[in-house]
Order: structure tokens, then sequence, then C-alpha cells
């Protein structure tokens, strides 16, 4: 029998032994890294693996085939930076003050996903496109939220120490605008082949913008194929938890900046080797506040209680579901300074299996930005300039076969009901029709009672006003970018290249 003596001298010798590893993991397994692929204003479903017959996506193909592949994924918000700051805070843009703004600040108060493994023993960083665009420092942030900038994944691999897990936000700036025009069509893109949303006209010259657009995609998705064959070469791959998807829709009307599925639903994929069961397609709803739970669980680490989102890896290994995920909560502030006095544009919205409500809280401003206003930005400011834009402006008026210029422009009534069965592009409004006065009502009820739940003020107020006062912050130096590139890829004009464009590709 051992000595009292003996047994604290044990007890102080195992104490105060190094402590190796700061990971809250019981199974002693090794804890996974991080890869956090994001496209900048990419769509469901513009992936061949999603039945885009046009674009080429084998990387993303490959994550979904050999991990899984999410039908019902959806942004926080179809803006950069509230999307971005939802992700990685995993609390809606409306519970984040000033980050439900795009061009604001970020407060650092908000638990952060790679702020927290930083803490725990990961070597974390971001490349390119991080939390963006907005003012972090003025949030207590010394780096990016994202994480600490690198060149590249080389240079972040090199200097990571060994036997370390990392984390790493990979943040293309593409498929944003502005574009090369023709870079689609010129890498042997055929306009034949695409597949126009029925919110935009079907031209060859909507047909050759999105040729563009898919061009980008598939540089995205190339590069994507680098990092992962890195990861693939010095053997780290198979223990690393991969998200691929986009922070939010392309860069169109009525798509990017609204709560219509082409600018919330995302393409998302997710691979990890022997976790996450291979080949799984899943419909359940999943909203990107639910990626922060769900790396914290996968590398063992304590899920902040103040996060609104919820764990899915039970999901990712094709177990059965816990939770009703039936249904997903949406919403958007003010996205770009197009109004004027900066003006918000509030909607919140909620998206089922068949039906899309929307409620848009200040129905008598322009959704899309005043007709007329700042000369840096042109009409309809909340939508990127291109040549789908300055086609559909020039449509004024028309009717057939739809209303292009009401539905990418026009102002719209306090509430938006779509039956997604009938109308998979949310064409026709059928709110307050009788037939769907039931539904409306349930689904209305549904959306309070969730912006209730998470203290909303749109609802609670009496602060109503809130976002239309934040400081909107376009002249902060941002970590490592040219200023005025930045200000060009969100405030554009016609180019040389658009208007040749316009001569070279029948747009009428």
């Amino acid at each position: 029998m051992k000595s009292f003596s003996q047994v604290l001298l044990l007890f102080l010798l195992v104490s105060c032994q190094p402590n190796s590893s700061k990971f809250n993991d019981s199974s002693n397994t090794k804890p996974p890294n991080i890869l956090f692929l994001i496209a900048d204003d990419w769509s469901y479903p513009h992936a061949s693996i999603l039945g885009d017959e046009v674009v080429k996506t084998p990387n993303f193909d490959r994550l979904a085939t050999e991990g899984a592949l999410f039908h019902h994924a959806y942004c926080a918000s179809p803006s950069c930076a509230p999307s971005r700051a939802a992700i990685l805070t995993s609390r809606y843009p409306h519970q984040l003050e000033s980050a439900g703004n795009l061009w604001s600040v970020i407060p650092k108060k908000f638990p952060n996903w790679m702020t927290i493994l930083s803490e725990n023993g990961y070597f974390t960083g971001h490349e390119r496109k991080g939390w963006s665009p907005g003012d972090f420092k003025q949030g207590g942030y010394e780096h990016n939220p994202a994480g600490q900038k690198f060149d590249d994944f080389t240079t972040f691999l090199a200097q990571k120490p060994k036997n370390t897990p990392f984390a790493y936000w990979f943040g293309s700036k593409d498929p944003h605008r502005t574009y090369v025009t023709n870079t689609g069509i010129q890498s042997g893109l055929q306009l034949k082949d695409v597949d126009v949303p029925n919110f935009l006209p079907d031209t060859d010259c909507v047909r050759n913008d999105m040729l563009d657009y898919y061009f980008e995609v598939e540089r995205f998705d190339r590069e994507c194929g680098e990092l992962i064959a890195q990861l693939e070469e010095n053997g780290q791959l198979d223990n690393t938890l991969i998200f691929m998807t986009s922070d939010n829709g392309m860069p169109f009307p009525r798509a990017k900046a609204n709560l219509y599925d082409y600018g919330t639903r995302m393409p998302l994929a997710v691979y990890w080797k022997g976790q996450v069961k291979a080949g799984i397609s899943i419909d359940e709803f999943v909203n990107f506040v639910d990626f922060g739970p769900t790396i914290l669980e996968a590398a063992g680490q304590s899920i902040p209680t103040d996060f609104s989102g919820k764990s899915i890896l039970f999901l990712l290994k094709n177990e059965a579901s816990t939770t009703n995920r039936n249904a997903v909560f949406l919403e958007r502030e003010r996205h770009a300074n197009v109004r004027k006095g900066d003006l918000s544009y509030p909607m919140r919205a909620i998206r089922t299996q068949q039906y899309l409500y929307i409620r848009n809280f200040e129905p008598d401003r322009w959704p899309a930005g005043d007709p007329t206003v700042h000369q840096s930005v042109g009409q309809y400011g909340d939508v990127d300039n291109s040549i789908s834009k300055f086609l559909i402006l020039a449509k004024e008026g028309q009717q057939e076969p739809h209303d292009y210029f009401q539905l990418a422009f026009g102002k719209r009534p306090a509430e938006e009901l779509y039956d997604l069965q009938k109308d998979p592009f949310q064409l026709q409004n059928v709110a307050n029709q009788p037939s769907y006065s039931d539904i409306q009502r349930t689904l209305e009820e549904q959306l309070r009672n969730w912006m209730a739940e998470t203290n909303d003020i749109r609802l609670t107020g009496p602060n109503t006003i809130y976002w239309d006062t934040v400081l909107y912050t376009p002249d902060y130096q941002f970590e490592n970018f040219n200023l005025a590139k930045e200000l060009n890829d969100y405030r554009i004009t016609p180019s040389k290249k658009e208007e040749k464009n316009l001569e070279e590709i029948p747009c009428l």
C-alpha cells in the first residue's frame, strides 16, 4: 500500500505534465483539420452533380460523392458580410447588431468558431476574402475574423507546427462580378446549352452573361481542387473535414440580395473520410448558422450556449434525425448604400418544402435600391451592374412572357407567398388568395414565433430603425486589399467591354 507521500508525489507528477492537447475529446481520437471552401455569389443548382449540364465542377462533385450532398442548404442572408458573419458566429444576422448589414462593423464579443479553435490548439488562417466587406478592427478584432491572413495554402501549411490540427478558410472572389466578358464562350461553353432561370429573359445576351458566371464557378472549383490535392499529397486529406459552399446567390437580378431561392439556396458538399457517410444525399433543411456547432462538435470542443445554430453532425453520419428540420428562416437588412438616407430594405422569410413566405417590412421602399441614387452605383444599386441588368432595364413596360422589369426592380407588397410545386422560380405571388389563406396564416405565425424566439427587433422593437442608422463603412482600408479594386467589385458602371458585348451578342 502506497503511503500518503507517495500518492501525493504521484498526483503532482501527473498533474504537472505539459498539456499536449487542449481538445475536449473523450475518445482520444485525433481531432480533424477543418478546410472551409467558400465561393462568392454561387447559386444552387449550378454544379454538375446537381444536374446543371453546362458548368463542370469535378471537385465539388468528388466531395459530394465521397461525402454528403445537401439539397436544402441556405445562407442566413443573401449578402456577403452578413452571411459570412452568421457562418462564423452561428448567430442570425439580426442577432449580430451592426454586422447584420453589409459594409459595417462586426463585434468581437460574439463567439466565433475560428477564434475558439485558435484558442484551443488549432493553427488557423484564411486566404483572400474572409469576413468582408466591413470593418473588423473597429469591432475589436486584430485580424480578420476568418483567421490570420495568408498568401496561399502552401505557405499556411509550411508554417503550421508539426502535429497541430489546422482550420483554414479559403475565400475565393469567384464568381463575384465584374466578369471578363466572353470568357465563358471562349473557354468552350456553348450558348445553346444554358438553362436560363425563368426570372431572366432567355436571350443570347443573358446566356452569354451566364457563361461568364459559369467560367468563374469552374475556376473556383479548380482552385479548390488544388487545395484538396495538396492535402492528399501530404497525407492529411483523410482526417480533414471539408465544407464547400457559397456565401449567397449569383449576381443577377432577383437572385443575390433577395430571399428567393437563387439568392439564398446554396450548393453544399461536406467530406470527412470515415466520419461522413460517403454518397449520402441530404434533404433536411440546413441554415449556415449550423456550421459552427457542427465544426466544434467534430473538433471535440464545447459549443457556446448563445449559438443559434445546431450541429448537423448526426446528418453527416447518416444517423436518425432528432430534430424537425422541415423549414429554414431567412433574412436581410441593408445590402448596399442605395437608398436615400442609407435606408435598409428589411425582409424576413420562412422556406419549407412547398412554400416560401416573405415579409417585407417597408413595402414603400424600392427593394433593389432607388431608381436614381449615387452615381457610382447607378439605378437600382442592390442589383450588381451587368449586361443582364441593362437588358432588363431596357425592357421596362414589356409584359411577355413575364414583366422582367417588375420582377427585378419593382416595389413589392408587404407579404409574398409562393407555391413552389407550381412555381419553382417564385414568379406568381399567391399571398391573400383565399385558397392559400390557411397556409399563409400558418407560415406568418411560424415566422413571427421565430422572430420572437431570436429577439428580432423588427418584431420586438421599439428600435426597428436600427439597421437604417448603422454606420456604412465603404472607406475602411481592408487588410491586404486595394481599396479601389474592392470598391470596383461592388460599385461598377457599364464598361467598354460590356458595351462591346452588346454589339457582339444579339441582346434584344
